[in-house]
């Protein structure tokens, strides 16, 4: 077995992968900015820079991961206050991953999986699921720092040897989910209606044991080494069947009403939020068919069940 070091060791996917890899016996390491949260079995080692310029000073002598899975990020924020948000960006996603993919080589790792997001591609499909060999157009800063980190990442393997391995994630869910979908759960949980009803584009998602199962792969199968790869659940929802799916599962009603799209662009332009209803809206599927040909990869676990893990965890914990 392997020596893996995750970095966001706490966080939402991190606590799902450090499971899954103390489960299959891998010594499990997780570089966390505040201590505490990792699952049972992570050892965690407390570094509270988030840019990681004082990485190398800071690494244990004992620590020599076989691979290193980079999972901490300046994440996605709507209404991002920042003077200049591709500065900010920048300045963890790609400046602190090149950092901490050299302190992994230099300390022995061979292996460096970097989780990016299906944001680094685009933010709609344009009429066919996004494949990895698709032309990249980032929309906003986020998107755009992930692309730099995976172009910048690739070329240092290049240079180095390191294996770099990027994963694609679209939106991420499941039990102690935060963010976008925390608010959609708290809207089906109190019966808020939504303006969704007449809405068929389709989203895909992954469930967070999904991602973990994939990324335990590109961590540990031979083949993964170089590879680029969208992962997703198996099936591409609409948001009306993710709301009903969910409400079924809380014993609520799916408050759905059949708002016309236009009329939901409208409201869009005369708020200020047109891209959020571009994309609540729009399609945005992932092709899934580069991880399944090159890794044999299928998502274990069904949206259906995933959907039902999550609102389950919301009803018990609200």
């Amino acid at each position: 077995m392997s020596h893996m070091l995750l970095s966001g060791a706490n966080g939402f996917v991190g606590r799902a992968l450090g499971r899954v890899l103390v489960d299959a016996g891998h010594t499990v390491t997780g570089l966390v900015r505040q201590q505490g949260g990792c699952v049972d079995g992570v050892h965690e080692w407390v570094h509270s820079d988030t840019d990681f310029d004082k990485l190398t000073g800071a690494w244990p002598e004992h620590l020599q991961p076989d691979c290193v899975v980079h999972l901490a990020a300046r994440v996605h924020i709507m209404n991002d206050k920042a003077a200049n948000p591709d500065a900010a960006f920048r300045a963890t996603n790609v400046d602190g991953a090149l950092r901490m993919a050299a302190a992994a080589r230099e300390h022995g790792a061979k292996r460096f999986v970097f989780v990016s997001s299906i944001k680094a591609t685009a933010e709609g499909d344009h009429g066919r699921p996004l494949r990895e060999t698709d032309p990249p157009h980032p929309e906003d800063a986020y998107g755009r720092s992930k692309l730099a980190a995976e172009q910048a990442l690739t070329r240092f393997g290049q240079q180095t040897g390191l294996e770099i391995v990027i994963a694609r994630p679209p939106l991420v869910y499941g039990p102690q989910v935060r963010a976008n979908f925390l608010r959609l759960l708290d809207a089906v949980w109190r019966g808020t209606p939504l303006p969704l009803g007449a809405i068929d584009a389709r989203r895909s998602m992954v469930y967070v044991g999904n991602l973990a199962d994939a990324l335990a792969h590109c961590a540990t199968d031979p083949r993964a080494a170089g590879q680029c790869f969208h992962i997703a659940d198996a099936t591409d929802p609409t948001v009306a069947d993710v709301v009903r799916t969910l409400a079924r599962h809380m014993n609520k009603p799916a408050r759905l009403l059949p708002v016309p799209l236009g009329l939901l662009r409208l409201a869009g332009n005369l708020t200020g939020r047109t891209a959020q209803i571009d994309r609540l809206t729009g399609s945005m599927r992932v092709d899934t068919t580069h991880i399944r040909e090159v890794l044999g990869w299928l998502a274990p676990i069904s949206s259906e069940n995933g959907l039902a893990a999550t609102a389950e965890w919301y009803r018990v914990t609200h």
